[in-house]
């Protein structure tokens, strides 16, 4: 596996509108002011997900030297050192918020939600911020969203993207597809071969991340 790249790598701490501390890291351009900004999202922390899930630490060690992208990872609540329990998904929404706001304040750019998992269905019901560009999910379950949560996407108009793999499962592309029918801007990507952890393909997911988060065309 390719070692980690150059970056400006500092811990940080998040802290939630419920009095939380949670726990994270910023990697940024060693030489450069970053162009955009990933805030990742986790998978499941009750199945072992964190913000060291593969293709989250890949995209930290490599992207800021690759694509020039600040990558701002983070633990929710109850998770490896972050304070407090997990809520399932609710308790979350603060944890979202606090993630973006540091962006805000560190006066990141282009600011990119990329969820994983759990963490897809966290940016679908609450990374509708204003200074959010768009969001990307991977191997988004859907188990939760609702239809009023997706219709808030539908009327800003922002990029929602979804790496969806073959064999996902929990959601398959064509399920994604009528999913995401009533968010019209919404991308639905299928990635031949690939299964819901993503193993043997973050290359490839990191690859449509970078183009999108830097405005190019998919391949």
């Amino acid at each position: 596996m390719k070692a980690a790249l150059p970056a400006r790598r500092e811990d940080i701490e998040l802290h939630t509108a419920d009095g939380l501390r949670l726990v994270g890291e910023l990697a940024q351009p060693v030489d450069r002011a970053p162009v955009a900004t990933l805030i990742c999202l986790h998978p499941l922390p009750t199945h072992g997900g964190s913000m060291d899930s593969h293709v989250l630490r890949k995209a930290a060690w490599w992207l800021p030297a690759e694509a020039g992208v600040a990558v701002l990872r983070f633990n929710t609540r109850g998770t490896a050192g972050s304070a407090g329990e997990f809520d399932g998904g609710t308790g979350e929404r603060y944890d979202v918020a606090a993630a973006v706001e540091y962006a805000e304040f560190a006066g990141l750019p282009r600011i990119w939600l990329v969820g994983w998992s759990f963490g897809a269905e966290l940016a679908l019901r609450y990374g509708a911020e204003p200074s959010v560009t768009g969001i990307i999910l991977l191997s988004p379950p859907m188990r939760f969203v609702t239809a009023e949560e997706l219709a808030v996407w539908a009327g800003n108009g922002k990029p929602v993207v979804a790496l969806v793999p073959e064999f996902d499962d929990f959601l398959r592309p064509d399920e994604a597809r009528r999913r995401l029918a009533g968010v019209p801007q919404a991308q639905v990507v299928a990635v031949p071969g690939a299964k819901h952890l993503w193993v043997g393909y973050a290359d490839t997911v990191l690859e449509a991340v970078t183009a999108l988060a830097l405005g190019r065309p998919l391949r």
